[in-house]
C-alpha cells in the first residue's frame, strides 16, 4: 500500500516529518501554491490536482492520510472516487470546516508587526520534539505566506460533505487531539458515527497538529489501521 499524506491549510508536506520517517512506502506532497505555483480555489479543485499527481506516478493501493484541510480533500476524494482509495486516515478534521472571521482576518497582513504575530502563532502550533523541525516548519509557512493560507481557509469554509458521510464505504481511521481547539473531538466523533466502516483514536494532551506533538501514538494508530487493511480485518467503530 502507498500512503499519500495531504497537509492542511497554509502548511506543507513537511508537517508529516515524523510519519514519512516511520512509513517507508509513503509520500507527503506539497499542494500547489505551498509554496510553488498557485493554490486551488476549492477543495474539489485540490482533489483533482491530487488525483492527477497520483495518476502521474502510478501509485496503487492508495491510503489517503489528510490533516485538517487535507482531511477534507481526502474525504471528498474518497466520496468521488471510492474505487481508487483503499483506506482513509482523517486527522484533526471534519465533514464541515467552518472558519471564523477572526482566523480569516488574521491572514490579512498589512504591517511587519502583523506578520510577526502571524509567524509566532504558527510556530507555537508546530510543537514537536525537534526544535530544528519546528523552525523549518515555521520558515516553510512564511514562504507559503498568509495570502495562500487565507485562500485555503476560504476553501475550507465552503467545504461541507456532512450529508454524504453515510455514503462513504472506504475503511477509515479517524484521529483527533483531545485538546484540539480548531477541529475539536466532537468533529471526530461525528465522523465516526456517520462513517460506517470507521474507527477513532483520541490522542491525549494533543492539539491541532497531533502528528507533530504526539507523533508516536499517531503512528501507532496508523500502523494498527494498516495492519487491518492488509489482513482484511473489519474496521470497527
Amino acid at each position: 500500500m502507498k500512503i499519500v499524506f495531504i497537509h492542511g491549510a497554509g502548511t506543507s508536506g513537511l508537517s508529516f516529518y515524523y510519519q514519512t520517517k516511520h512509513f517507508r512506502n509513503s509520500k507527503a506532497i506539497d499542494l500547489p501554491g505551498h509554496p510553488v505555483g498557485s493554490p486551488c480555489d476549492t477543495i474539489s479543485d485540490y482533489v483533482e490536482w491530487v488525483r492527477g499527481f497520483i495518476a502521474a506516478r502510478g501509485y496503487k493501493d492508495i491510503v489517503l492520510c489528510g490533516h485538517s484541510m487535507g482531511g477534507a480533500i481526502s474525504l471528498l476524494y474518497a466520496l468521488k472516487y471510492p474505487s481508487e482509495v483503499k483506506g482513509l486516515v482523517l486527522m484533526n478534521t471534519g465533514g464541515k470546516l467552518r472558519v471564523s472571521k477572526t482566523i480569516l482576518d488574521s491572514c490579512k497582513i498589512e504591517s511587519e508587526d502583523q506578520l510577526n504575530t502571524w509567524t509566532k502563532y504558527h510556530k507555537a502550533n508546530y510543537v514537536c520534539p525537534d526544535r530544528d523541525i519546528q523552525e523549518l516548519l515555521t520558515q516553510k509557512s512564511v514562504a507559503i505566506g498568509p495570502s495562500t493560507e487565507q485562500q485555503d481557509l476560504k476553501a475550507c469554509n465552503d467545504f461541507d460533505v456532512m450529508s454524504a458521510l453515510p455514503n462513504l464505504t472506504v475503511p477509515t481511521n479517524i484521529i483527533c487531539g483531545s485538546e484540539d481547539p480548531l477541529t475539536p473531538v466532537k468533529y471526530a466523533k461525528h465522523l465516526n458515527t456517520e462513517i460506517k466502516n470507521s474507527e477513532i483514536t483520541i490522542v491525549p494532551n494533543s492539539k491541532h497538529f497531533s502528528m507533530l506533538d504526539n507523533h508516536k501514538q499517531v503512528n501507532q494508530s496508523i500502523d494498527s489501521f494498516l495492519y487491518k487493511l492488509k489482513n482484511n480485518n473489519t474496521i470497527t467503530a
